[in-house]
């Protein structure tokens, strides 16, 4: 399930604390701050009291920042797409390069581990003779 399937708000509350959005996201109160300094979350809108009011789009795009650290995407490069998200639709071509970039990076990664997994999968197979096919 999804951050963005697990939440249902009353009616009229389309609005998320920090501690909420920590909540949904696993991310800590800190790290969702950070986020905001260092420019990789949009700005984020506050209360009258100062507090952050996290929306339902800015939950989006922490499920989407999550699916990049994934990748191994490295946070300036995360930072770096932020800005140009921020800075418009003229920019759409380079958020597809880093994106591409990333993806590439995420296959080269896969078949790192589809090797391992070979290997992996060699190794269990002499044990399993030499075991006589038993696993334990």
């Amino acid at each position: 399930m999804s951050v963005i399937e697990s939440t249902t708000r009353p009616e009229g509350k389309d609005r998320y604390t920090i501690s909420e959005v920590a909540a949904l996201t696993g991310l800590t109160a800190h790290t969702l701050r950070w986020y905001e300094r260092i420019g990789l979350m949009p700005h984020v809108d506050r209360s009258h009291t100062g507090q952050r009011r996290f929306t339902e789009r800015d939950l989006h795009w922490l499920a989407f920042v999550g699916k990049l650290r994934l990748t191994g995407m490295p946070v300036a490069a995360m930072v770096r797409y932020a800005e140009l998200v921020r800075e418009g639709e003229h920019t759409s071509a380079e958020r597809r390069e880093l994106l591409e970039t990333t993806r590439r990076d995420v296959q080269s990664r896969i078949a790192e581990l589809q090797d391992t997994l070979a290997v992996l999968d060699i190794k269990i197979s002499h044990y399993e003779e030499q075991c006589g096919g038993t696993t334990r």
